[in-house]
């Protein structure tokens, strides 16, 4: 029976994750960060272990545990909503960290795990690391870098027959826009430039359930691309998933700007 390790499995994607490779037959290590989060996925019959992704003793404990690995999938993360300058670098360090630093950490952690079963890496990015959009900048970034870190272990990992695929979502059904408001409203303050525009801000948060592809339609997309031979490098599920970098790539970048600036109130003085 093989085995998936899934960060982030606290609700959303993750949960469904979970659910899909355990419905079609894989032994399924399910890990949230929040004790009654682990307690509920217990209670569902996964394997659930308490993780912070940026902990290394518990990565390395985990690590241990762990019988064997044949498919990590890295999905914990969570997206920072907002002026840019209003959150500063401790809100960009903060969602780095997370987004980005941890999948290094925990692919570095598990890679003996990998190496041996010669497994399987999924990160999941996001469309918006390819169009980016304003009052999201710290969340596009760390879903661009994600990108080009997914890019570079394909490389390094090949020779010892770890593939390494990336998924990019559309709008997926999720608690992601819930939770991005909540972000937003803590980091725009009343004295903040762009307080006039915080309809707009809170309007970027929730641009991800816009018509959202249930959860469980994009677990099984991904399952399903897993098991193509080859694995794709590239894997794109969920509404906007292919037209939102469709439309990046085509329109000039004065065009882009004008029609991102207009639909977020941008097109007028502060």
């Amino acid at each position: 029976m093989p085995t998936v390790l899934i960060t982030g499995c606290s609700s959303g994607i993750g949960r469904a994750l979970a659910h899909a490779f355990r419905d079609a037959g894989h032994q399924v290590w399910a890990t949230a960060r929040k004790p009654q989060d682990v307690d509920q996925l217990n209670a569902a019959g996964f394997t659930a272990r308490q993780l912070d992704v940026n902990d290394a003793e518990a990565l390395a404990r985990l690590a241990e545990e762990l019988p064997q690995l044949d498919i990590l999938i890295n999905n914990a993360g969570y997206g920072a909503m907002g002026p840019l300058l209003d959150g500063g670098v401790e809100a960009m360090r903060q969602q780095f960290e997370t987004n980005v630093f941890a999948v290094v950490g925990v692919t570095r952690a598990l890679f003996g795990h990998l190496r041996r079963s010669r497994g399987l890496v999924v990160n999941i990015g996001s469309v918006s690391g390819v169009l980016v959009t304003p009052f999201a900048g710290a969340y596009c970034a760390s879903k661009a870098a994600v990108h080009g870190l997914s890019d570079a272990l394909r490389l390094e990992l090949a020779p010892f027959g770890i593939r390494v695929m990336e998924v990019q979502p559309g709008a997926i059904e999720s608690q992601f826009a819930s939770n991005a408001q909540q972000q937003a409203e803590q980091v725009l303050a009343t004295d903040s430039p762009w307080w006039p525009l915080r309809e707009q801000v809170q309007a970027r948060a929730r641009a991800s359930q816009d018509r959202p592809t249930p959860a469980a339609v994009f677990a099984q997309g991904l399952l399903a691309a897993t098991r193509k031979s080859p694995v794709p490098a590239l894997v794109r599920i969920g509404n906007g998933s292919t037209a939102l970098p469709l439309i990046a790539r085509l329109l000039p970048q004065r065009v882009l700007d004008g029609v991102l600036r207009k639909r977020f109130g941008l097109l007028r003085p502060l």
